[in-house]
């Protein structure tokens, strides 16, 4: 093994740490208090091809890795822009330019990916419903076939960024769950065009996370050609792993960045700040879990890396990406890429909460207010313990799929 960071990685770490430099944690207070996009932050990141790095080249993107988007991620993360150096990648990029890039016809990376490459387009991913919650195969929207197009109806929750989205990759039923011949198939993903008349949303108000909209969303006989199924029909379900173990991945960087900035801003004021004789920063009761909370999030940004490296490396999409049984088989044989990314998760989010949490403490009530930024840091990570997937449900992963263990839910 090679922990040697490459001269490529170490270009993108500096070109990302002067963008979020730009983008100071000012900025994003006034983002989330106005609920206002970041849209200089958007330009930068586009300008400076962050918003196409895993795009190919010859549709105008960068052509890198999954591991260089985590490193642009970390980077912004830990330099002043918190959960915000994640989160508009992750909806438009990951959710839709990746599983394009990868599962894409011809026709369809030409339509999308240089327009998503060059951040003209954003993106968004509707998959969760109001009453399927976590479990993905008991979605009720459903798609049927009427010649050449596919009529779909039903219902969404918790959509991020549809309210500026030009491209939606939309989950719906094309076979009936009881009529599929084993239960991860029926799913297929479309690529819808927004807006559409047939597809309204309204917005959800929300603890944080408010420079993006997130919204729950109606579907009133929305008719999209069969031509936009992208990957396999009644295979979607391979294709969709394709975005929620880099969503995992991507959260996870996003934990560890959005926590050392916490720290360093803590360790920073602890230098100064005296109420007796010492600054409080010498007292171990505050060094301790600072300290032990570091700790883990470094072994949890290796194993998100190596989660990384095994998609780039390991896991590529066979040839025929409308062949279903094809994908199917390259997706059960790459297991190792999901273990990863859920353990990776695990360890990422619950010790950022704890790095935040003790970030706050070392504040005192100042730790409270506003204008020390810690508070909406700790809002953002707390998120990451409910989605992408509930920390409950990536330990029921571990425990059934890499422990042995007998499954605890049906």
């Amino acid at each position: 093994m090679n922990f040697e960071i490459s001269d490529d990685i170490r270009l993108i770490q500096k070109v990302a740490k002067e963008i979020a430099e730009s983008f100071p944690p000012e900025y994003w207070m006034e983002k989330e208090e106005k609920n206002e996009f970041g849209t200089e932050f958007w330009k930068a990141i586009s300008e400076a091809g962050f918003t196409g790095a895993v795009i190919p080249e010859e549709y105008g993107g960068s052509g890198m890795g999954l591991q260089e988007l985590l490193t642009i991620m970390e980077t912004l993360s830990s330099n002043g822009c918190g959960l915000a150096g994640v989160w508009y990648l992750m909806i438009t990029e990951i959710f839709v330019g990746l599983p394009i890039a990868r599962y894409g016809t011809e026709s369809q990376k030409e339509k999308y990916l240089p327009k998503i490459a060059s951040g003209e387009y954003e993106g968004c991913m509707a998959l969760t419903e109001p009453v399927a919650g976590t479990n993905t195969l008991n979605i009720s929207t459903i798609a049927e076939k009427e010649g050449d197009e596919y009529i779909i109806n039903g219902s969404k929750i918790f959509i991020s960024g549809i309210d500026r989205a030009k491209t939606m990759v939309l989950v719906a039923r094309t076979t009936p769950r009881e009529k599929a011949p084993r239960k991860t198939l029926g799913l297929s993903l479309f690529l819808v065009d927004l807006p559409n008349k047939a597809v309204s949303y309204s917005k959800i108000p929300k603890h944080g996370i408010n420079y993006s909209n997130t919204c729950e969303v109606s579907i009133n006989d929305l008719r999209v050609s069969e031509e936009n199924i992208l990957g396999p029909l009644d295979y979607g379900w391979y294709v969709l792993l394709d975005i929620l173990n880099p969503e995992r991945m991507g959260f996870s960087v996003g934990a560890v960045g959005t926590a050392e900035l916490a720290i360093k801003t803590a360790v920073e004021y602890s230098r100064e700040r005296r109420v007796f004789q010492d600054p409080i920063g010498s007292y171990q009761s505050l060094q301790h879990p600072l300290a032990e909370a570091y700790a883990h999030l470094q072994s949890a940004k290796l194993l998100t890396y190596k989660a990384a490296w095994l998609y780039d490396v390991k896991h590529k999409p066979p040839e025929d990406v409308k062949n279903g049984d094809a994908v199917m088989k390259k997706a059960m044989s790459y297991k190792e890429v999901g273990d990863t990314a859920n353990m990776a998760k695990v360890v990422a989010v619950e010790n950022a909460i704890k790095a935040v949490y003790w970030a706050m403490q070392v504040f005192g009530g100042y730790g409270y207010a506003r204008e020390t930024h810690v508070e909406r840091w700790w809002r953002e990570v707390n998120l990451l313990r409910l989605a992408p997937v509930t920390q409950q449900m990536a330990l029921n992963y571990i425990a059934h799929h890499i422990l042995g263990m007998p499954r605890s839910y049906r």
